[in-house]
């Protein structure tokens, strides 16, 4: 069913809940003191926002950017409606909430939020994935659950077996509407909007509103509360980025290069592609760096030994693809690289802004080889920003293409679009050094002003990167579901997911 069109607009938050405690929204105490162990005092723009609309009933439409807290923004409301329906006395629980997830890692940490905000709830929870056997996910429905997180592929096949109905479902939440699509789950949402009860309340989040997504979100949603906190092409002010031109042959050994910085305890890597990232482990592994991969053709218990051993800090590099980054939620993370500058501009913002979450500093750093000057360009024009170039490093760019005639690859969304040399900043004009610098850059930019380069890129202090240590387990019930608390992380202030 298609309900009526509607617009997003921008919500001014900012200052209207800048001293809000959660204290002061209307969250029952047995949650108020889940949030407290947790060491909240301060809930994030999104959570101020949608927290009394969920309470209210009405459907709720979210735009935040990663790392705002959009899980614990219907997490705590959802955890408070089903608290005050409970009922000890009528037997097997039957699945009220379900929350729709494209990622395992994702939905695993889901479902230790609700664990963690509803500790002192008495309700139930359950999490289904693809990628492992399905009994002891089978098992657990048997006993029966209050809320399922789940991505679409798990449940469809176990609703198909007869584990799951959806009859009773009184909230419907899609997290990560845009990824859902990227990953091509449309006709699997389809197909559960077609069993799930039309009389319903639904949650839409989504990291990014394009034209699509609110195609989707206008065909579930009714009336919704529309919030949009930061526009994609913001990054966050906390984050310092920079950019390292560097021939592809030389990635591996700049990267080994800015490791010898004992300052980098640990680094999230972005590559392009899976084969891409076990390349990059395989040569760290093989110069005493102790690294791991994250993407869809590892294990599950692969992938979350990984992301455990990255929060512990045992692991010092994890090299991730874009699908499977979205798992990955960690407060104190300073460092991320891009190894591969991506090819849709939208992404760039969402990968750095795995750092400096919360009012924490973060540190973006961008390879950029000849492929990816058009990219780079474009990741500019998104951002409105100038990335200031490090220029003193050992493995300077040699081949030198111009701007013009490096041009982004056609056909995808958001990709780059090599702009033609009607482009007025790419008219030489009389004194405009940028072209024949002698410089080997080949970056379509002026060169940055002394205030604005990274000094010292190019000295190196020696270090000792830690040693690889026994795998530690996935953080229990009780622990924090968004990471270790301390480090970087602003205190009292409840960021991350």
């Amino acid at each position: 069913m298609l309900y009526p069109a509607f617009t997003i607009s921008y919500a001014p938050l900012s200052d209207k809940y800048l001293f809000m405690q959660f204290s002061d929204l209307p969250i029952i105490e047995p949650i108020l003191r889940a949030i407290d162990d947790e060491g909240y005092t301060t809930p994030t723009p999104i959570q101020a926002a949608a927290i009394p609309t969920i309470l209210s009933g009405r459907d709720f439409l979210g735009c935040a950017q990663t790392g705002t807290g959009k899980t614990a923004a219907f997490a705590i409301p959802i955890l408070q409606l089903l608290y005050a329906k409970k009922d000890p006395n009528k037997g097997k629980w039957k699945i009220k909430t379900l929350i729709v997830t494209p990622t395992r890692e994702l939905a695993i940490q889901i479902e230790e939020s609700f664990r963690a905000y509803g500790r002192y709830a008495g309700l139930h929870q359950a999490v289904i994935f693809g990628g492992v056997k399905q009994g002891n996910q089978v098992e657990r429905l048997r006993q029966g659950v209050d809320i399922l997180i789940a991505t679409p592929g798990r449940l469809l096949d176990l609703m198909g077996q007869g584990y799951v109905s959806l009859a009773d479902i009184e909230i419907f939440v899609l997290d990560e509407a845009d990824r859902m699509l990227d990953m091509g789950f449309i006709n699997d949402i389809k197909k559960l909007l077609k069993v799930i009860p039309v009389k319903r309340q639904t949650l839409f989040f989504s990291a990014t509103m394009a034209p699509d997504i609110m195609t989707l979100a206008g065909t579930i949603l009714r009336n919704p509360e529309k919030i949009e906190i930061t526009p994609v092409s913001t990054t966050a002010e906390t984050i310092t980025q920079s950019v390292y031109h560097v021939d592809k042959g030389n990635k591996n050994s700049l990267i080994v290069h800015l490791l010898e910085n004992p300052k980098i305890k640990n680094v999230l890597v972005f590559t392009r592609t899976k084969h891409g990232a076990d390349k990059v482990v395989k040569f760290l592994v093989g110069r005493g760096i102790v690294a791991e991969a994250i993407h869809g053709n590892k294990s599950q218990n692969n992938r979350q030994r990984a992301l455990s051993n990255f929060k512990e800090q045992t692991t010092r590099v994890l090299v991730a693809t874009d699908i499977a980054s979205r798992g990955i939620d960690i407060d104190e993370l300073e460092y991320m690289i891009n190894y591969d500058i991506p090819n849709i501009s939208e992404t760039y913002v969402h990968r750095i802004g795995r750092t400096g979450r919360a009012g924490a500093k973060g540190v973006a750093i961008s390879f950029c080889d000849n492929d990816d000057i058009a990219h780079l360009r474009d990741i500019e024009k998104l951002i409105s920003q100038k990335i200031p170039v490090v220029e003193d490093h050992p493995f300077p760019r040699t081949g030198v293409v111009s701007p013009i005639q490096s041009k982004a690859p056609q056909g995808k969304a958001g990709g780059g679009r090599g702009r033609g040399s009607s482009d007025p900043r790419f008219q030489k004009t009389p004194g405009d050094s940028r072209f024949s610098s002698s410089r080997a850059e080949g970056h379509s930019h002026q060169k940055p002003r002394t205030s604005e380069r990274i000094h010292g890129a190019g000295k190196s202090v020696p270090s000792h990167p830690s040693s690889g240590g026994s795998y530690s387990q996935p953080s229990g019930p009780g622990n924090r579901p968004s990471g270790p608390k301390g480090g970087g992380a602003k205190k009292g202030y409840f960021g991350g997911r």
